[in-house]
């Protein structure tokens, strides 16, 4: 048995409704079920998604506060005042930073831009940045993908009498800021009908409204923030991204070429994971690790040399983020093992000083990924006495809420259900950390500190064809909100299993039903190769893929979980060594004595028994060994029954003599050394019996045993290995004698148990296993983890 390492959760489907979309859409069975399971309730609204049109778009001046700040823009650019365009350091700021340099160049504005250093200013506007854009001249700010918590800081550029226009789509605080304008779709009273803008759309729903013609051309940018900041593509979302994807794709702009050109995508037709895991990293690290201004230079870069030197250093940038990750992470990981097993820690909060703030997020990401709980991952600044914090939650945690239960010990915070980042005075990690995992003691359940797998709907392995998969693509962009769709298969049999990868770290199997075909790669479950059985039936979920290589095409399955519901015998009969969990499940059935004693040494908390259940060990083991061979079938079949929760057994058969290879003495070789010994009166085995066995072409242990069983029989006397032949024994059967029995069982067990196809062989150790066994583990299946 294999349990998944998720709770798979799964709606119904209304098959009916499923069998009608198929019918009015003429798209395949996999796409009519995930349609119904995704509420569709009509071919209509099918359409509506998919081919979604400009009228979708609304009016920008539905955003509360868009007429005041075009007005206030209009005068500037009139006036010719000078404006600061203030942006965020991530992949959406630099983004909504490019979208208001292009709106502002076309204006024919007098402008500049500044974008904050993450290290030593800290996120959002600060006090000495607008002080300095006051003593070059700015009258007025307009932040992008920020500003919305900055109370003390908009006020202070009030004071120096510079009007401020706030363009974001953070959560806002109860307090707002004493800004001329705000434009925010999440602002309390703004009945702006769609709230989830990323930062880049607010920015570029007022280049919207300042020109004479929507800039649709602009959004490939819009794109890459929008993906970047994992924002629901749902509604102007979604359109701005499919718009945005073919721009990428065929875009001339050098800035673009050369993002593509270092992420390796040249000529490919885009997607939304080609931004999501290759060019929205890059454009990300360079705020992460030093400045993110070479992400904007890079981005408006007037010729490709220029671009690509900036696409270069970003790209350097990425790697050493990759590399300073790693290292960080690993840090963490003891930390948390060391001081916070997350066993008594629903939440976790670590710290350390000197970790680069750049780069904590994608720690805590990484801590969430492995733990499944809650994280805050802290930059400490013993210098400036601060403290960064980066936290990422999981499903029924809402992270800015509970964060704002603490406002009195967080100097700055931001952020929404899933994320947020945060400066605080490092004596109060301390209480921070006190507080949040009593919070999280609170609000999560222990089924919620279980990661689950959300599944659309389940497919067989026939249904799956290219044109099924390729049909999926009509519901793309997919991301948050939208989703992948995730694929349940049922109970098939698996094919062939295998890990893969220079460090063996992935898994790939093949599944097999109705004469059809379908491979499964999971990347980084190479682990789960030791816990599958070829032949078996597995359930899988995970998401559907075209593998193309060589101009070959197929689909294939993109694992995420697997599990199976029966109990799982492992042939383990060829390895040299017997190896087992060292966990109080496991239970080793050793026969002989030197096997006894040989694992004891390694077993651990596995309980080692010779097949009698003294202390009550094996009631509870879901793992059992076989290691050794059983003095009869009998014996093992005995041993087996004391095992009521097995789930997985592990057959060695190891450490005894080979006694299929050593043959019995046929019925003829008996009479003839009976006849011998009767003739030759006696006859002594060790000063006469190897020249015999030459003689004869026997085996000298075989004339040893043969005298053992006349012996046994009463045919014969033995006195210090010399044989002498009774006068008038007793009528016998050779099968009376014991030696002649054990001989005969050692045979045959071997030859059940080590030559036997493993098919049969599992089969049969099946049989032995108590009903209820079989009844249990079905059961604690079905009820998942």
């Amino acid at each position: 048995m294999l349990q998944s390492r998720t709770r798979w959760h799964q709606p119904e489907v209304d098959e009916r409704l499923a069998e009608q979309l198929k019918k009015e859409l003429n798209v395949s069975v996999i796409s009519a079920r995930l349609l119904a399971a995704r509420g569709f309730e009509s071919a209509e609204k099918v359409r509506q998604m998919i081919h979604n049109d400009w009228s979708i778009v609304h009016n920008p001046y539905l955003l509360d506060g868009m007429e005041e700040a075009v007005r206030r823009i209009q005068q500037a650019v009139e006036n010719k005042e000078r404006i600061l365009v203030f942006g965020d350091y991530d992949a959406d700021g630099v983004s909504s930073t490019t979208i208001m340099i292009r709106l502002l160049t076309e204006l024919g504005a007098s402008f500049g831009w500044y974008i904050p250093n993450r290290f030593t200013e800290g996120y959002g506007p600060n006090v000495p940045a607008f002080q300095s854009a006051h003593d070059e001249g700015a009258s007025l700010i307009i932040t992008v993908d920020t500003g919305i918590a900055a109370v003390n800081e908009i006020q202070t550029a009030n004071d120096l009498g510079m009007d401020v226009i706030i363009t974001d789509h953070h959560e806002p605080p109860p307090e707002l800021p004493p800004a001329y304008a705000i434009i925010n779709p999440k602002k309390p009273g703004c009945t702006y009908p769609f709230k989830e803008l990323a930062g880049v759309g607010v920015a570029y729903k007022l280049a919207h409204a300042l020109l004479p013609e929507e800039p649709v051309h602009w959004l490939d940018i819009v794109t890459l923030g929008t993906i970047s900041d994992l924002v629901p593509l749902m509604e102007e979302n979604r359109l701005f991204v499919q718009r945005g994807l073919a721009l990428l794709t065929n875009s001339k702009l050098p800035g673009i070429q050369a993002l593509k050109r270092i992420c390796s995508i040249e000529g490919e037709q885009l997607e939304e994971d080609h931004v999501g895991f290759a060019m929205g990293p890059r454009l990300n690290a360079a705020g992460r690790m030093e400045e993110a201004d070479p992400a904007v230079h890079l981005l408006t870069a007037a010729t490709l040399d220029e671009a690509e030197s900036w696409a270069e250093m970003i790209d350097d940038l990425n790697n050493e983020r990759k590399s300073l990750v790693e290292s960080m992470t690993k840090e963490a990981v003891e930390e948390v093992e060391t001081n916070f097993p997350v066993e008594d820690n629903p939440f976790i909060i670590v710290a350390g000083e000197g970790w680069n703030a750049g780069v904590i997020g994608i720690v805590a990401s990484r801590l969430v990924e492995r733990y499944y709980r809650p994280v805050i991952v802290m930059s400490v600044d013993a210098a400036s006495g601060e403290a960064k914090g980066s936290a990422r939650s999981i499903e029924g945690f809402d992270m800015f809420q509970e964060l704002s239960k603490n406002r009195d010990v967080l100097q700055k915070f931001g952020g929404h259900p899933m994320a947020a980042g945060m400066s605080l005075d490092p004596a109060e990690i301390d209480t921070l950390r006190t507080r949040m995992v009593s919070q999280a003691k609170e609000t999560l359940s222990s089924e919620l500190l279980v990661p689950a797998t959300h599944i659309d709907v389940h497919v067989s392995v026939s249904d799956i064809t290219i044109e099924a998969v390729e049909d999926l693509r009509n519901l793309a962009p997919f991301g948050v909100g939208n989703p992948k769709p995730v694929f349940r298969i049922e109970k098939t049999v698996l094919e062939s299993v295998k890990t893969i990868g220079a460090s063996k770290n992935h898994l790939k199997m093949a599944l097999a039903a109705g004469g059809k075909k379908l491979d499964c790669v999971g990347f980084h479950l190479g682990y789960l190769s030791e816990s599958l059985t070829e032949n078996e039936e597995v359930s899988v979920v995970g998401e559907l893929s075209i593998n193309e290589w060589n101009g070959f095409r197929k689909p294939q399955l993109f694992l995420r979980d697997a599990k199976v519901e029966q109990i799982q015998i492992f042939d383990r009969r060829k390895e040299k060594r017997v190896t087992f969990a060292d966990n109080t499940d496991t239970a080793v059935l050793a026969f002989t004595e030197e096997q006894q004693k040989e694992l004891a040494a390694s077993a651990g908390h596995a309980a080692i028994l010779n097949g009698a259940d003294t202390d009550g060990r094996a009631h509870h083991a879901a793992n059992v060994v076989i290691a050794d061979m059983p003095p009869s079938l009998d014996t093992l079949k005995q041993a087996l029954a004391v095992f009521p929760q097995a789930a997985n057994i592990y057959v060695y058969f190891q450490g005894r003599e080979k006694a299929y290879f050593h043959s019995m003495p046929s019925r003829e070789q008996f009479k003839w050394y009976y006849a011998f010994l009767k003739k030759r009166g006696s006859f002594d085995l060790n000063s006469q019996g190897r020249k015999l066995a030459e003689h004869k072409q026997w085996k000298t242990e075989d004339l040893f045993f043969m005298s053992q069983v006349f012996f046994e029989l009463g045919f014969v006397k033995m006195k210090d290995a010399v044989v002498s032949a009774e006068e008038k024994p007793a009528k016998k059967d050779l099968t009376d004698s014991s030696s002649y029995q054990e001989k005969m069982e050692a045979r045959n067990v071997e030859q059940e148990l080590m030559f036997t196809p493993f098919p049969q062989l599992k089969k049969r150790l099946l049989s032995w296993l108590p009903e209820e066994t079989i009844l249990d583990v079905r059961k604690k299946v079905n009820h998942g983890l």
